[in-house]
């Protein structure tokens, strides 16, 4: 801890912390980029650097994105991220009041809370779940891999089969290359570059970068406008504290608990954090008209996910969302085996992890409430001038990995898919998920298998092993058994 506090506080530590949330908040305030996509297009520029540098700037990257979200969600009712939809319920409607000096004003504090919040349960939860986790067998991971799974496929989509074919399609195209069990080549084809499997980082700025980039150009044609804001009107009174005080640590707890919960997302957070908040108000027919309490659940939910899905990162290797996963691919890439034993092998990256979450929430807020007329002028820039940057970074981000052009079509390739699964319907999130821990669950059941002479019924009699099977076994019919109700209540 001592360690990773001193690297932060040095003048690079602190100079990556700004430039990673001044990043995030720009590119979050800009509607259709995301954190996601910055992300995956800064992870090539970090090979070879110091791997607690590396995650300090990614880290603050995904904060700075989540919160600068609500600037064009409160002015344009775009939101810049998909955690900050929810915010264009009242914040947009105040700032066509005449407030939107309020409105950004609440949303950051309430970003401001929900980060610290979340950061104290992140500090103080994740070393204890990783020493429990340590007890866990190769099957009691199998299991808890294909519970992760399910979960991601009940919560993250609409439509269970959609989700479930999502992410089955993930670990299907994970599968090219060397089997874990038998070391032999499998699904290649014969294509020789296939005999490493489809590289994580293409795979990420196609799925995301490419395709986002490909949507926006479909929906170039679609005007852009922005409400002038000033800069007097964000400075809070006490009182406001004391009136949204309630709501802000609900809606903290809420988001940092469903952050907890692998694939659910902070959209999932803030609209879980809002539906409280409405039912629970005296004036619930003021939501959605301008009502402060929304715009605070919000954000305060959305910005609590953070360090709630980061708990499940540090201290079993299971992406909590889809942005996890690309950092957990960090991870990797930079020769880290995530999991429970991450805090034992590498402990300085962990701490530095969590004490970059907890700066980078600092640091959004003066950067928020210092450039925030300058965010609002970015809403404005058209996006024929930044598509093209941002595409010749993807290039060169997926060439610069291994010097192929095999990985430019691959990010081309998944690009399309991305693309056409979003078309039907189809969540990205189980796909993405899928991807990383298929090749997670394969290793462990080999290992699994091998330790038990081939034989499959310790996932069926270790305690923990079938707890997680049985959870996954009701998460997958309790929806149904609750659709089937509906229609019989319906009929009758």
């Amino acid at each position: 801890m001592q360690e990773a506090l001193l690297q932060l506080a040095t003048p690079t530590g602190l100079m990556l912390v700004l430039l990673g949330t001044t990043l995030g908040v720009f590119v979050g305030a800009i509607p259709g980029l995301t954190g996601t996509m910055l992300i995956a297009l800064t992870l090539p520029l970090t090979f070879g650097a110091d791997p607690q540098y590396a995650m300090t700037l990614l880290i603050s990257i995904y904060v700075g994105a989540i919160s600068g979200g609500m600037i064009s969600a409160t002015l344009l009712r775009m939101p810049g991220t998909p955690a900050s939809i929810v915010t264009t319920f009242d914040g947009y409607p105040m700032a066509q009041n005449g407030q939107p000096e309020r409105a950004l004003g609440l949303g950051i504090m309430a970003s401001v809370t929900g980060g610290l919040i979340s950061w104290c349960f992140l500090l103080t939860l994740a070393q204890p779940i990783a020493r429990y986790s340590k007890e866990f067998g190769p099957f009691d991971y199998f299991s808890l891999v294909m519970m992760a799974l399910v979960l991601i496929a009940t919560i993250g989509g609409k439509s269970i089969l959609r989700s479930l074919f999502s992410g089955f399609l993930g670990i299907l195209l994970a599968m090219p290359g060397i089997a874990v069990a038998t070391g032999e080549t499998r699904l290649t084809f014969g294509i020789t570059e296939l005999n490493d499997g489809f590289q994580l980082l293409p795979v990420l700025i196609g799925m995301f970068a490419v395709n986002q980039i490909l949507r926006d150009i479909i929906d170039s044609a679609k005007p852009q406008s922005t409400t002038p804001i000033a800069t007097q009107g964000l400075a809070l009174r006490i009182s406001d504290i004391k009136n949204h005080g309630l709501n802000l640590i609900r809606s903290s707890l809420i988001g940092t608990w469903i952050g907890i919960l692998p694939g659910i997302g902070a959209n999932i957070g803030s609209v879980t954090a809002y539906s409280v908040a409405r039912s629970t108000s005296s004036n619930p027919e003021k939501f959605g008209t301008g009502c402060e309490d929304g715009i605070v659940a919000a954000e305060a939910a959305n910005n609590a996910t953070i360090g709630g899905a980061l708990i499940p990162l540090v201290a079993m290797g299971i992406p909590g969302s889809v942005v996890e996963a690309v950092l957990l691919g960090a991870l990797v890439i930079h020769g880290f085996q995530p999991g429970p034993r991450l805090f034992e092998q590498s402990p300085e990256l962990v701490y530095t992890i969590i004490f970059t979450c907890l700066f980078a929430n600092l640091a959004m807020a003066g950067i928020m409430c210092c450039s925030i007329r300058t965010l609002a002028w970015l809403t404005k820039i058209p996006r024929a001038f930044l598509l093209p940057i941002i595409l010749t970074f993807c290039v060169v981000g997926s060439f610069a990995m291994s010097n192929r052009l095999f990985d430019v079509w691959v990010m081309i390739s998944f690009g399309l898919l991305g693309l056409f699964l979003e078309t039907k319907k189809i969540p990205l999130a189980p796909f993405v998920i899928g991807f990383v821990l298929g090749p997670i669950a394969e290793e462990n059941l080999s290992a699994g298998l091998m330790g038990s002479d081939g034989d499959w019924t310790p996932i069926f009699t270790e305690p923990k092993s079938l707890a997680f099977l049985l959870i996954a076994v009701l998460l997958l019919t309790i929806p149904v058994c609750r659709s089937r109700y509906r229609d019989w209540r319906s009929q009758s």
